[in-house]
Order: structure tokens, then sequence, then C-alpha cells
């Protein structure tokens, strides 16, 4: 989820602060296909899962758009996860496919796995410690995937998993039966008291860089280029042709090493050849977080898929460097008469089209490259701006710059909660060590990343 920086007074603010005033793409899409006439499949890659996995099921139960099928890739779990999706598969309606492995492959393995053993026109792909809080999720996710034949994959806002979520899950019809039969799935995620306090702080702290991240960085992404960087890949819906391509395409020479966080690599793909990735607003997920100790490992994987996605689409990642090349081809295009005839004639019209083709990207770049570009900017620089002012012993402007950048970023917070905005505010001051700490780990990772790139020469990048 956090691919981007969280620094409030940088480049990609800026930019988000531009795209809010200057508005969305008017053109009102014409689609080509039918998205009611659309066959969805789910696939579930899945490892050690035995009390979440159920919930996850279950909603999938009241979505109101019903997948055909949903293919479970059980990679090799050691608990009771397999036991507990055939006994809940033999209650329910759902036509429930389950692929166990003896040996563990990998989360990616697994989702190439379930796009190559279906043949529906979507695939959406659920992550086993996420529930779908909105019934119509899926069927918005598929509605407005098919507004364009540029959109690639969609997903919806994503929030933390909290425990008033998971109770009320378990109270629910379809899971209480169940749960009553294995109390161990009525249990939170740990009982001891440090434990369940390093969470609280987590999904605290992740609810609010959510909310930043999706109603602010991500939204101003939607308005200015109608995409964002990659889709939150633990609840997401994709064209799976598009996906597949993906899969064949990298596998021959990358095998399953497409990055430490593979929803990243997928999204940078489908950028770099012209696609778009979206958000759509109004439908929730919710999804399990870390306790706080366990956090740096999940930051360091999704840094690091930000770093070796931008070394592996190159072309993507350096667009503000072909801005000369996008401005001629702009006033060649203006000057031909020709150009305005041709868009009048087209008879399919989408919003923010591009011209597809790695090629082009080759020459032109991207429009959300110049995010990707200042993204990873702002994760290096930022922290050792920070570093060295610290050596220098330059106290006033280092207090200055902090003060002003904590106030902006909580009236920011304040602003995207419609409720409660007080109190949103207060606790976004109280969780700015954490942001903070986070934020200067990106460094720590980001050598890391030169360290294999450079000296130990190691690209086994796999999730």
């Amino acid at each position: 989820m956090a691919s981007i920086s969280c620094f409030i007074i940088s480049p990609t603010a800026l930019l988000s602060f531009i795209a809010f005033l200057h508005g969305r793409d008017k053109t009102i899409p014409t689609p080509a296909e039918d998205w009611h006439k659309i066959v969805v499949d789910v696939v579930i890659p899945i490892q050690n899962e035995e009390k979440n996995i159920i919930l996850s099921l279950a909603s999938l139960e009241t979505q109101t758009l019903k997948p055909r099928r949903v293919i479970i890739v059980d990679d090799a779990s050691t608990d009771k996860t397999y036991e507990y999706i055939k006994e809940y598969k033999s209650r329910v309606g759902l036509e429930i496919v389950i692929i166990h492995r003896e040996k563990p492959e990998g989360k990616t393995a697994g989702l190439k796995l379930g796009t190559r053993e279906s043949d529906a026109d979507v695939l959406f792909v659920l992550d086993g410690d996420t529930i779908l809080k909105s019934e119509n999720y899926i069927e918005r996710l598929v509605q407005e995937l098919y507004q364009g034949v540029g959109i690639a994959c969609a997903c919806g806002i994503i929030l933390p998993f909290m425990r008033n979520d998971r109770k009320s899950i378990l109270d629910s019809p379809i899971v209480k039966k169940f749960s009553e039969k294995h109390p161990e799935t009525q249990e939170n995620i740990s009982t001891h008291w440090f434990k369940r306090l390093q969470e609280t702080i987590t999904s605290l702290y992740r609810e609010e860089l959510y909310l930043f991240l999706q109603r602010f960085i991500y939204h101003a992404q939607m308005i200015f280029f109608g995409s964002i960087i990659n889709p939150v890949g633990c609840a997401a819906a994709y064209r799976r042709k598009y996906l597949k391509s993906v899969f064949d395409q990298y596998e021959t020479f990358l095998g399953n090493n497409l990055t430490t966080s593979e929803d990243i690599f997928i999204g940078f793909s489908f950028a770099d050849y012209g696609y778009r990735n979206i958000q759509i607003e109004g439908v929730y997920a919710l999804t399990q977080e870390p306790p706080l100790l366990e956090l740096p490992g999940q930051i360091f994987k999704w840094s690091s898929a930000i770093f070796q996605s931008c070394y592996y689409f190159g072309s993507l990642f350096l667009t503000p460097f072909k801005v000369f090349n996008c401005l001629l081809r702009w006033f060649r295009k203006k000057r031909n008469p020709e150009s305005k005839k041709i868009e009048e004639m087209r008879k399919i019209k989408e919003a923010y089209r591009q011209s597809f083709g790695v090629e082009h990207t080759k020459k032109y770049g991207r429009p959300i490259g110049w995010y990707i570009f200042f993204a990873v900017f702002e994760k290096v620089a930022f922290p050792v701006v920070i570093f060295v002012m610290i050596f220098l012993k330059l106290w006033e402007p280092l207090l200055l710059t902090l003060g002003a950048e904590v106030l902006l970023y909580s009236v920011v917070i304040a602003v995207a909660h419609k409720n409660h905005r007080v109190k949103n505010f207060i606790k976004s001051i109280f969780l700015m060590p954490v942001r903070y700490t986070v934020l200067i780990y990106d460094v720590v990772v980001f050598f890391n990343f030169l360290k294999d790139l450079l000296f130990v020469k190691n690209k086994n990048w796999k999730k």
C-alpha cells in the first residue's frame, strides 16, 4: 500500500494539489463491452490463514455480483487452513476449487497458477486476511473496469481490519455456525496485552496513512492521470488476459521473482504498456495489519518493490527526462488539423486515452511516471536531508521543517476524515514518531537495494 513517501511538503504533494485544481478528464466513456456479461473468478493465494480465511470467503458470499468460482491456491499451509476450507466448501453455495501445494512456492506462483486455471474475463484477487466490507465491492470494480479498454485493473478503498469489524463478521449467520464448532476462529489475532498494543498502534497508524494516501495522493492521481501507480493488491479486479500477459512475458527471464511485492510489479508493467490502474471510491475492503514490531518487514517488501520495479521499468521511471519529446509531439499534434477530426470520428471514446506499447514509453514516458519519479526521489532525499541537518546541528531549521510538515499533514488527515476531524487531527500528531521512523527506514531499504544490485548482484526479489 504505502508505495510512495508520506512526506507532505514534497513534489508529490504539490502535484496532488495541482491535480485538484486541474480537474478530471471530461470525456464521457462509451464502453465497447457490456460489463453485465462479464464472467468473474476469484483467486486467493494463501498460506497459514486459519483464523481469517473463513471470514474472507463469507464476505464473498454476500457480494451482489457473485463470482463463478473461487480458486484457492494453498501454499503448503502448516496450520488448519486447508482443512477449514474443505469443510466450509461443503456448507456454502460458492463453487470452490482448492489447489494444495506440498511445498511452498510463494504468492506470485500461486497467483500465476490461478490466472492460468481460470478462463474468466475478470480475475478478482483476494488475500486470505482481507474481507470485503462493501457488498457491491466486486460489482463496482467490474463496472468501472469495463469503462475503457485501457483499464487493466481496479481496486476499492482499503482500510485496516479492526477488532470490531472482526466481531461483527463472526456474529453473522454465515460464519457463526462454523466458528462455534471451531472456537479458534473466534479468537483475536493475539491475546497477549503487549502484542495487542502493537496491533492497535499499527492499525491506528495505518488507518491514518491509508486515508492520506487514498483520499489525497491516490485521489489526485486519479483526477490528473486517471490512474494510480499500482493496484492495492489485497482486493483487486484484473482483466485476466492482461494479467496473464504479464506473467507470460516475464516468466522466461524472471520466473516468479516479480519483486518483493508482485502487485507493485504488475502495476508498473501495466503502466509501462499504457494501461491504467484505477481506484474506486465508495467501496471498502479491510485487511489484517501486522503487529508494530513486524511492520518493518512489510514496509521493507513494499519499498523494496518500488525500487526494484523502477529498475525493471526504467523508461517509465525516467518520464520527466522525456518532457522535450512530449512537448514536441504535442506541438506537432496541435498543428495537424487531421488530429482533431480523427478524435471526433472515434465511435468508442475513453477518458485518459493513451497510446499502447512499451516503445511509446521508451520515447515519451507515461503521465503517471512523474509521480513514480518524485515518489522515489522523496523516499531517498527527504530522510537524507533530515540526517544532514542533524549532522550539521541545524536544530532550528530542522524543528521548523518538521513542525510545519506535521501540522500540514495533520490538517490534511483531518480534512480527509468526514467524521471526528478533531480526534483524527490529534491522533495523527500522536502517531508522528511511527510515521517518521517508517520514513527514515526507507533509506535502509534503498541501500539494501543498491547492495543487491551493485555488490551482491542478487535479484532473487520474490514475495
